[in-house]
């Protein structure tokens, strides 16, 4: 199964800087770090509530939606993978360092945070994966955290990125094309 952090360890052995990034989880601002808090709070309710769901049945799941489940999982896994590979500064923390440019390239070109698109896609996939409707419940308060942090990571960008407010006016969407 692919994991995370498989995919850290692939992309480490061409750039180093980008494992230790990966690893570093210290937020800076009160924001960040009561978003992270709410994050993983969020995430693992998806995790817990969907395996009780499947240990006591509380949910009837065809084998289908387990498979589309799976491939949620997967495509999430994949899209955090190509953002990784565009882009070396790609990080779990919120800050930009001194050499650090705008990528406007890969999935950057169609939204400017594909990596909680990837995110957001892996989540929704994990209740289903698990034969849960219920662990949905979990998903649901994490998609609202996850746009509280873009919306405060931008203000971040916006304020110490060169060229970020120009990438803005290029790429019109934060998450989902066409919508927001």
């Amino acid at each position: 199964m692919i994991s995370i952090s498989a995919i850290f360890i692939y992309l480490a052995k061409n750039d180093p800087d980008l494992l230790a990034r990966g690893v570093k989880t210290t937020e800076k601002e009160k924001s960040q770090k009561l978003i992270r808090f709410l994050v993983n709070l969020a995430f693992t309710g998806v995790i817990v509530v969907s395996a009780l769901d499947h240990r006591f049945a509380w949910s009837s799941i065809s084998s289908q939606v387990v498979f589309a489940g799976d491939a949620l999982v997967l495509l999430g896994l994949l899209i955090i993978f190509f953002v990784f590979r565009v882009n070396t500064y790609t990080a779990q923390t919120v800050e930009v360092e001194a050499e650090q440019k705008v990528i406007s390239t890969g999935p950057y070109a169609f939204v400017r945070h594909p990596m909680y698109v990837g995110g957001l896609v892996f989540v929704l996939g994990i209740p289903p994966a698990l034969g849960s409707w219920w662990g949905l419940l979990g998903a649901a308060l994490f998609a609202p955290v996850m746009a509280w942090r873009i919306l405060d990571e931008e203000e971040l960008l916006a304020k110490d990125l060169p060229g970020y407010a120009e990438y803005r006016n290029k790429v019109k969407y934060r998450l989902i094309p066409l919508v927001w």
